[in-house]
């Protein structure tokens, strides 16, 4: 089982509740961190909760991990479709990650389709809403090295 994990969030995702209900849903990030407390609990796991609006930042966190966390849980936001730095982060540390989004990006425009992060991660979880970071603690718990 993988304990400790890192549970990082991208741009814009401070402002759930806020925006964008329709697609993003009425959760605020808060609400999404208080249920992967619990499921992390629930599961034996420890999480590290974290949210920049920063590309730069989640390359740090992402390097920083190596050594202290099991495995990362990312929702990059608008970097899925644009960041290359932070895919090279992801390859170099080699720690099991899960990509997640809110939305379904597959039924969304035709750019937010491509992802850079999900050819470097162990799965990819989308369109279930905050249910997906749930999903994402669960499979890790159940995930060997």
């Amino acid at each position: 089982m993988l304990k400790k994990i890192l549970i990082l969030n991208g741009p814009n995702l401070n402002m759930l509740g806020r925006r964008e209900n329709d697609i993003y849903g009425i959760d605020t990030l808060d609400d999404i961190k208080l249920m992967c407390e619990q499921e992390a609990k629930n599961n034996g796991q420890t999480i590290v909760f974290r949210q920049t609006n920063i590309e730069g930042e989640l390359v740090s966190w992402i390097q920083e991990a190596l050594g202290e966390f099991d495995a990362i849980i990312i929702n990059p936001a608008a970097y899925t479709h644009s960041s290359i730095a932070i895919h090279d982060a992801i390859k170099a540390v080699e720690l099991p990650l899960i990509e997640v989004h809110l939305s379904n990006i597959y039924k969304r425009e035709e750019f937010r389709q491509k992802s850079y992060i999900s050819t470097v991660a162990l799965g990819v979880i989308c369109g279930l809403g905050k249910t997906g970071y749930k999903l994402a603690l669960n499979a890790l718990a159940e995930h060997d090295k």
